[in-house]
């Protein structure tokens, strides 16, 4: 019987999640995106979906079951994220809950519907960020997000012990995306800023990262580990 491996990764349209999606391609993985827009990787399956609503969440899980029943390993990678500008004494609890909706809540409501069909060798992989073991001003939405993944990864490694199935926290840095561009307003003078924080003074690349993801999948000895990858980043 042909084996398949089996690549499923929310926001791979862009960024770190387009970056892992031709990784994953170019080792034979059956790759799906989750996103509003389509990945352009050839051979990626894309299943359109609205992270933040939950029926359209529930709706690409149950598309996916019989993929990840059939699938030797999945690597079930958890990218997708919102990041607003906001802070402790501006954010209103209706945009906290928008931003929980795609940075928490889907990330559940998926695990729940696909841990149970998959297999030994398989792995969830959470895609935090430097801010999910400290703070900076003016992203309160998402640094509350990223530091409830870290909890969500460790109570997932201690809960699916015995499975076979392993977690870990991949936490980039800097890294050259669309959603980085976005926040800074893609100030040059703001992306030199942030580059310069590091011991490289550039700007982490997407593949760097998917490096990573796709490294973290194949190796379930870092099983419930935080793995940080931001070039050494300078402390205030």
């Amino acid at each position: 019987m042909q084996t398949m491996n089996l690549a499923i990764i929310t926001g791979a349209s862009v960024g770190i999640g387009k970056a892992s999606a031709q990784q994953f391609i170019e080792r034979d993985f059956a790759v799906y995106n989750l996103s509003r827009r389509a990945c352009s990787v050839p051979g990626v399956h894309n299943i359109c979906c609205d992270l933040s609503d939950d029926h359209d969440v529930h709706q690409a899980g149950e598309q996916l079951r019989a993929a990840a029943e059939r699938a030797t390993t999945v690597a079930l990678v958890h990218n997708a994220c919102q990041m607003r500008k906001d802070s402790a004494d501006n954010c209103k609890s209706d945009s906290l809950r928008a931003v929980l909706e795609t940075n928490l809540v889907a990330i559940n409501s998926l695990n729940q519907l696909l841990l149970p069909v998959i297999k030994t060798g398989s792995s969830v992989i959470y895609v935090g960020s430097t801010l999910s073991e400290k703070a900076v001003p003016g992203s309160f939405s998402y640094v509350v997000s990223k530091h409830a993944l870290a909890g969500m990864m460790k109570a997932s490694c201690q809960d699916l012990m015995g499975s076979g199935i392993h977690t870990a926290l991949i936490c980039p840095g800097f890294t050259d995306t669309e959603m980085l561009r976005t926040h800074l307003g893609d100030d040059p003078n703001a992306l030199a800023s942030v580059a310069g924080l590091n011991s490289f003074g550039r700007l982490i690349e997407p593949e760097e990262i998917a490096d990573l993801i796709v490294w973290a999948h194949h190796n379930p000895v870092i099983n419930g580990g935080i793995m940080h990858a931001n070039l050494g980043q300078r402390e205030a």
